[in-house]
């Protein structure tokens, strides 16, 4: 069983800066970056809603929402917050899949994947953004992979891969379980919680810690759809370049906090101020100079 830990890298302003990708003139919508999202269910419809509206606000040139007719409600309460989203099936260019959707019930990801896979036949392959719901394709898709999981979340998908652990443990050595996910998996890894670490093919980042405000509802959905969209910014370099998806996840984890911390101010926050805030935390980071 795969076990090394590789040295751990802190992840700073300047870091974050750089993997923010800037629209030039010649850009338009579909250069900038397409994202298709599935996610939200009957019942958590509002991780829909919080994801597409925060990969717009990280920004990106379009969000593509995937429905049908058992989640035409969703679609609506997508389009009452964030009416620049279509939500008519078409080309992307990056994929979030599996926010608040659970893996057996309800609806299919899994019927909706087949699906996504053809299409992508016909297109280039696109990297993908797996959460929640959709960990457990995690390792069978053969594109660029990000998985975000909580330390509850990543105990149960190792133990299903033979590596029983507890999430007590997991939380309790981020580093160590990250980069086992991650040589175990064959995927990036995002693990998210109060120590939030990144881990990729030979790197381990680790996040500043964030306010203990952001233990709320939601808070899980807005970094997915963060992640999402600078993934889908830099679909072209992912392609050949998969070595990037970690520090993609991590400049989407820094920009996470720094908002968190922006919309708290020493108090609570919820998961729509959260979203207020991550355009003003980006447009610092650009003007930063450490």
């Amino acid at each position: 069983m795969p076990s090394s830990t590789p040295p751990q890298t802190p992840w700073t302003a300047a870091d974050a800066r750089a993997c923010i990708k800037l629209p030039t003139a010649s850009d338009h919508k579909y250069t900038r970056g397409v994202l298709g999202v599935v996610t939200g269910s009957r019942q958590y419809p509002g991780a829909a809603v919080l994801t597409t509206a925060a990969a717009l606000a990280t920004g990106l040139g379009m969000v593509r929402f995937y429905t049908d007719a058992a989640r035409a409600g969703l679609a609506m309460l997508v389009l009452q917050r964030s009416p620049e989203v279509v939500v008519a099936a078409g080309k992307v260019q990056a994929w979030l899949l599996g926010s608040g959707v659970a893996p057996a019930g309800g609806w299919s990801l899994s019927n909706w994947l087949r699906h996504r896979q053809m299409a992508a036949t016909r297109a280039q392959a696109a990297p993908t953004v797996l959460d929640a719901g959709a960990l457990h394709l995690a390792g069978t898709l053969r594109v660029p992979t990000l998985i975000t999981p909580h330390a509850g979340e990543l105990a149960t998908l190792l133990s299903a891969r033979g590596v029983p652990v507890s999430h007590h443990a997991i939380a309790a050595d981020p580093p160590h379980w990250a980069a086992l996910a991650q040589q175990t998996l064959g995927v990036t890894v995002l693990l998210k919680g109060a120590r939030t670490v990144v881990a990729g093919e030979g790197i381990c980042i680790t996040l500043p810690p964030s306010t203990p405000w952001l233990a709320t509802a939601g808070t899980g959905d807005v970094l997915a759809g963060i992640v999402g969209a600078l993934v889908a910014n830099w679909h072209l370099e992912l392609v050949n370049q998969t070595s990037l998806m970690v520090k993609l996840a991590a400049t989407g984890a820094y920009i996470h906090a720094r908002a968190a911390h922006k919309a708290s101010g020493g108090g609570p926050v919820t998961a729509t101020a959260l979203i207020d805030s991550i355009a003003p935390v980006v447009r610092e980071l650009l003007g930063a100079q450490d």
